[in-house]
């Protein structure tokens, strides 16, 4: 691996503060570019931010790369991969390593039916399915079955094209919004119908270098924006890590069953997973399925789970070029951690942008990480819909949900919205 890392990082969201956070702590990076960044990576040592170029324009980052001698990509969400930035580096800047799946390696997120037919050729559990692109045929199907569904567009949707209907009726609204209507653009052209399934959610983070895998703790998120999983979904509105529902001998059957298999079966496929592959489960009555392969870190379960990491982020990622991941540990602390994410009032839906922000200092072991913020002459402004959110970590879970609250505290703007009862479900069970 080169000496030193001048990294060029893409994504403005609190995924990529926290990468970015995480990096900077590595003697081995020396520098750290923000593509476009936000208002936490623009106060973060070593790193800029570079709002002149837009996330997409592969030609654009590939000349600024060249021109500041960056040697190592790490592409933050889901578009930019699905697009194919990796493909587009590897053919135009082969000096620079990239962190990440091949185009054809991300379509696991940017297809839900063609993860789905994976699923089934690698006989990895999941829930059962049919895939659609006639409108006619799916409203058909669903006059055909008795079972509650959910319906899911195909394409990328930012991680709102999932629905779950409770009646015969919401179903077929559901199918005619997604499919006629296009409440999701091009992403509704084919959907995936599937069994719903009854349990408890949880995800794990897996680093890969195509054959070897590692992977963080087990992650539990909230997708609805309110209290006891009410309203409508979100990106996620607040994580804790390591989850309780999943202990050791879970841990362990998820990864002979699951992601060793998805691994090997990609390679074997053809199309060999570099990065961090986010898998999504339900754990059921008949043990864990597979909801969802993510191409990339997950938000907000990224800063969770950075935030336990006592590895080198750098070494591992570079690792996982390199094809050497067996020779690397990667180690958590036994502490437990969770994020509380405060978003603009009127999020999911719409809300005001430009609120002015200040920010107290936080206790200790708790971090800030800014998702939709701009900071320009010395103010602070929210930019989207998820702001900023409270990480924490501590000895106990119960101890770091009530840190993560203390630094939630520190937080003013008006309008802002979070849910109070992040890792209640824990102390549920």
């Amino acid at each position: 691996m080169a000496d030193k890392l001048r990294i060029l990082l893409v994504g403005n969201g609190g995924r990529e503060h926290a990468l970015a956070w995480k990096l900077t702590q590595s003697p081995r990076v020396e520098h750290i570019f923000v593509v476009p960044g936000n208002g936490g990576t623009a106060q973060l040592k070593n790193t800029t931010n570079i709002s002149t170029i837009k996330q997409e324009d592969f030609a654009a980052l590939v000349l600024f790369a060249r021109e500041n001698s960056v040697n190592f990509l790490v592409p933050g969400p889901e578009a930019p991969l699905v697009a194919g930035i990796v493909d587009y580096f590897q053919d135009n800047a082969p000096s620079i390593r990239v962190f990440g799946p091949s185009k054809h390696a991300a379509t696991m997120e940017g297809s839900k039916t063609f993860s789905k037919d994976f699923m089934k050729r690698n006989n990895i559990p999941t829930a059962a399915y049919e895939n659609f692109s006639s409108y006619e045929s799916a409203s058909k199907y669903l006059d055909t079955i008795s079972h509650n569904v959910v319906i899911k567009a195909d394409g990328l949707a930012a991680g709102k094209g999932v629905i779950i209907p409770q009646t015969r009726e919401e179903a077929q609204t559901a199918l005619k919004e997604i499919m006629l209507d296009k409440e999701f653009g091009d992403a509704g052209n084919e959907v995936v119908i599937e069994e719903f399934l009854e349990g408890d959610e949880l995800s794990f983070l897996t680093f890969s270098d195509g054959s070897t895998i590692r992977s963080l703790p087990p992650a539990q998120d909230h997708k609805r924006i309110g209290d006891g999983d009410t309203g409508p979904n979100t990106g996620g509105m607040g994580t804790y890590a390591p989850t309780r529902i999943a202990p050791t001998e879970v841990i362990e059957k998820v990864h002979k069953e699951v992601l060793q298999p998805t691994v090997d079966g990609m390679k074997k496929e053809g199309f060999p997973f570099v990065g961090v592959l986010f898998t999504g489960f339900m754990m059921t009555r008949s043990g864990p399925r597979v909801l969802e392969y993510n191409v990339r870190f997950g938000d907000p379960e990224t800063q969770s789970l950075l935030a336990l990491m006592e590895s080198d982020l750098a070494e591992v990622m570079g690792a996982c070029t390199e094809g050497r991941l067996a020779d690397v540990e990667v180690k958590v602390s036994d502490k437990s951690a969770a994020t509380v994410v405060v978003a603009a009032g009127g999020y999911p839906g719409s809300y005001a942008k430009g609120t002015v922000m200040t920010l107290d200092p936080v206790p200790e072991d708790v971090v800030l990480f800014h998702a939709g913020t701009t900071f320009s002459e010395n103010t602070l402004k929210t930019s989207g819909g998820r702001v900023i959110a409270s990480t924490a970590t501590a000895p106990t879970l119960e101890e770091a949900v009530a840190k993560a609250y203390k630094g939630v505290d520190c937080i003013h703007f008006e309008g802002m919205q979070y849910r109070k009862d992040i890792a209640k479900r824990a102390f549920r069970q």
